[in-house]
């Protein structure tokens, strides 16, 4: 179970809050899954380890196709191109699509590793940005946008951000002061209070799914709420 007022996890006999000294009420003690305050029991939901280990599978599967696809692209340019010839062409296809691979590899590992912590809302910020695109001949164009990030501190005094350009969606879901879970092998961020909202994304795939929905209508997954 977990403290109402700072949502530091604490045991069942747990008279007052480790962390904010908080007396722990009667209400505290009943099932999180009552309301909209607390981190979701549903976690558990085998629905999102199937969810993980098809995303796994699906990033091997397409990485070896653009493997595959890169070494045969280049193994025909190599034979009938006028500019470089085999074997050095195939070569090269060898080291891209390796690259594929070593890429997925590492998007994999980084969702087994990943930690389960909790944390809180640091700070928000707004930046403007310029992203410059260069299509060659002299032919040079520059884009303006906004990089939105909420920074969050762990209870292991770690920062994360999370970006997005150009929408401001989740710069305004979450607010300074807010506690919130990371879950591990999804890799996304769920908030302990989510009363007064009127939506929720997906822990599993990012969908923004009506508050009042219990499963995603994308990819069928409980909402954490």
């Amino acid at each position: 179970m977990y403290c109402s007022n700072c949502g530091t996890q604490i045991s069942e006999s747990t008279r007052f809050c480790p962390t904010c000294g908080s007396e722990i009420k009667q209400e505290s003690r009943a099932p999180q899954s009552a309301g909209l305050r607390g981190f979701s029991p549903r976690i558990s939901d085998p629905a999102f380890a199937k969810y993980v280990k098809n995303s796994n599978r699906w990033a091997a599967i397409f990485s070896i196709i653009l493997a595959v696809a890169a070494v045969i692209g280049f193994y025909i340019y190599g034979e009938v191109g006028s500019e470089m010839d085999n074997p050095a062409s195939l070569y090269i296809g060898f080291g891209i699509g390796g690259m594929f691979l070593v890429i997925a590899l590492f998007q994999i590992l980084g969702r087994k590793r990943s930690k389960t912590w909790d944390g809180t809302v640091e700070d928000k910020k707004i930046k403007k940005k310029t992203k410059r695109h260069d299509y060659g001949d002299d032919n040079v164009q520059y884009e303006d946008y906004l990089e939105y990030s909420v920074i969050i501190r762990s209870d292991q005094g770690k920062r994360h951000t999370i970006k997005s350009n150009d929408s401001d969606t989740l710069y305004n879901y979450y607010q300074i002061g807010d506690r919130v879970r990371h879950h591990a092998g999804l890799n996304s961020y769920e908030k302990y209070d989510k009363t007064g909202d009127k939506f929720i994304p997906c822990n599993a795939c990012g969908t923004l799914c009506d508050i009042q929905e219990d499963y995603c209508f994308r990819c069928k997954c409980p909402l954490l709420k």
